[in-house]
């Protein structure tokens, strides 16, 4: 059965409090934050390797040690789509920074989240982030776009 409007109207601004939490944790490096929105049983395709990952509080930690303060970290073009127990969204990100290496980094991806409603909470199911290659024989990634 369909999710009535003024449903899926709660539900989606439930949803965008969750998106603004895991970016606010992410930008801020907080470990804990971020990993208290996903899922029990959350999946990662990460831009980077491997194929698949779990992450973890210790990892992220990790990740985090690699970033000279905060992660300049926008969501564009957001859009949510509701239905009764799951949900996607979908963006354009830019992530910025400084790492601990001095690199810059100015990088922008595309992201989609999957959502699950879990004992009325909606929590981050799964998140995958990609960028597109050149198809032109040297399969490069193309992280030189703006949108």
């Amino acid at each position: 059965m369909p999710a009535k409007t003024s449903d899926r109207t709660k539900d989606e601004a439930e949803i965008r409090g969750v998106i603004d939490a895991w970016a606010r944790a992410l930008r801020r490096k907080d470990a804990d934050a971020v990993v208290a929105q996903h899922a029990p049983d959350f999946v990662h395709f990460s831009l980077a390797p491997p194929l698949v990952t779990v992450p973890d509080t210790a990892n992220l930690e990790a990740w985090f040690a690699t970033w000279d303060g905060p992660i300049g970290y926008e969501l564009h073009d957001l859009r949510i789509t509701v239905g009764t127990d799951v949900a996607f969204s979908t963006s354009l990100n830019r992530m910025t920074g400084t790492k601990t290496d001095g690199a810059k980094p100015d990088l922008w991806f595309r992201h989609t989240l999957g959502f699950r409603k879990l004992g009325g909470a909606w929590k981050i199911a799964h998140e995958h982030e990609s960028v597109p290659f050149y198809m032109d024989g040297s399969v490069r990634a193309a992280v030189d776009l703006e949108p």
